[in-house]
């Protein structure tokens, strides 16, 4: 029989990549964690994790269950904010830090759609290219692109959603092969305010040294409306800006939003639940948008 709490432990090692950073938010010892992972392998008859003097890498096999584990983690999550409450409707106020690209092209349907349900909730969204701090509350809960490093957090995986190249159609056309971008203009972030290393994409699509840059995507984004150069795009965003074409659509890079709260939140039921609410209609609304993105042609 498996034990859960294995598992927990399997999660927080897959996600943190190493039994240093895992044992401080697991508050084990490293030995204990090691010994839990070989236990839960043994049981399971496969390994999980290949070792290495860098870190913990998944195998195919800690891959496949990451994903399960990661959904039945999402469920029991919606099933908690779904228990009754003494007064269904929800009030007060939540402030929720965002990225940019979430902010400006996610957040604001979530946030109506939410308020329609909730009329007395009030729903503030910083968008801010930068982490934010829980504990000294400058949000209740924020969206990161990556998994936090630091302790004491509570950290639920949202959605996948896709990047790809975009441009103006003047700088699109006649661009068949990656080699085709090195002589075209790049739009990107200013390098020395990238804030996570998620969002340093570029190379991975062959792309050089921004010539024209923000540390805002929203900007980033009207740069390459206005014939700039090539840059990355969110697929969600795109609907919004129809006037681009997509950049050799078959090159596309595959990024993760993760809901972040304070870990002293976690007997908050009120939290809890506008948390899972938030983090459905992200789900949803990120399905949509890049739904309507490949109708209109400009999805991979």
């Amino acid at each position: 029989m498996t034990n859960w709490d294995d598992i927990r432990v399997f999660l927080e090692v897959a996600r943190s990549g190493g039994l240093t950073s895992a044992k401080d938010r697991l508050r084990m010892d490293a030995a204990t964690v090691g010994r839990r992972i070989t236990r839960l392998e043994a049981s399971q008859g496969t390994v999980l994790f290949q070792r290495s003097p860098q870190g913990y890498v998944l195998t195919t096999s800690g891959q496949a269950l990451l994903e399960h584990v990661e959904a039945a983690e999402a469920h029991l999550t919606r099933g908690l904010a779904a228990l009754p409450q003494q007064d269904d409707q929800l009030q007060g106020s939540v402030r929720i830090g965002a990225p940019d690209g979430c902010a400006n092209f996610l957040l604001p349907q979530v946030c109506a759609a939410l308020r329609q349900n909730h009329p007395d909730l009030t729903l503030q969204i910083v968008a801010l290219p930068r982490l934010f701090n829980l504990s000294r509350r400058e949000a209740d809960m924020a969206i990161g692109v990556s998994m936090p490093t630091a302790s004491r957090l509570l950290v639920q995986k949202i959605s996948d959603y896709q990047l790809h190249l975009a441009a103006a159609p003047a700088i699109a056309t006649g661009v068949t092969r990656r080699e085709d971008l090195k002589h075209l203009p790049v739009v990107g972030y200013i390098p020395d305010m990238i804030f996570d290393r998620e969002l340093d994409y570029g190379g991975h699509f062959g792309l050089g040294v921004a010539t024209a840059s923000s540390n805002s995507i929203s900007v980033q984004m009207n740069m390459l409306r206005a014939g700039a150069g090539v840059g990355v795009a969110h697929r969600f965003a795109l609907p919004f800006f129809q006037d681009l074409q997509p950049v050799l659509p078959d090159l596309t890079l595959k990024r993760s939003f993760f809901m972040i709260r304070a870990a002293e939140d976690k007997t908050d039921a009120r939290l809890t639940r506008i948390a899972a609410l938030v983090s459905d209609a992200l789900r949803a609304e990120i399905d949509r948008l890049e739904a309507v993105a490949q109708a209109h042609g400009s999805g991979a």
